[in-house]
């Protein structure tokens, strides 16, 4: 076995070698999809709190940044993030996560961080409850 080893080892060293010199483009997709998304994008966590989420009755009306709210969209309301900011929520009970772009003012309700829409409660499992513990991370700037 030790012989086996002793032979193998440098072939392995040198197809490693050979493979780092080689160009990017021969980098096989799978290897940069395995790359996790977290690794990518630079986030900072800023706060944690309690969701809730925009009911379909607001679709159409004008959010404070004067777009109107679209409940199938990805967007949410926050009290200081700029308008455009990009927030990764987190569901703290189910660990599943949205990035949402802030577009309004707001939660209004006591004890809330941040209001979602009726898309973004879907991908992270909210919408039966209403409200979730959240963790809110923000994205850098592209």
């Amino acid at each position: 076995m030790r012989a086996l080893v002793t032979m193998v080892m440098p072939l392995m060293l040198v197809a490693s070698a050979a493979a780092q010199d080689s160009d990017a483009a021969a980098i096989p997709a799978v290897a940069a999809s395995a790359i996790p998304l977290a690794d990518i994008i630079e986030e900072t966590e800023i706060d944690g709190g309690m969701a809730s989420y925009y009911g379909n009755e607001l679709a159409g009306n004008r959010t404070a940044s004067g777009e109107r709210f679209d409940p199938g969209q990805l967007t949410a309301a926050h009290r200081t993030l700029p308008f455009g900011s990009k927030v990764r929520v987190t569901n703290m009970t189910t660990g599943d996560s949205v990035i949402v772009r802030i577009n309004d003012r707001g939660p209004f309700a006591h004890g809330r961080v941040i209001d979602v829409s009726h898309a973004a409660a879907r991908e992270i499992g909210m919408q039966r409850s209403g409200t979730a513990r959240v963790k809110l991370a923000l994205l850098a700037d592209d």
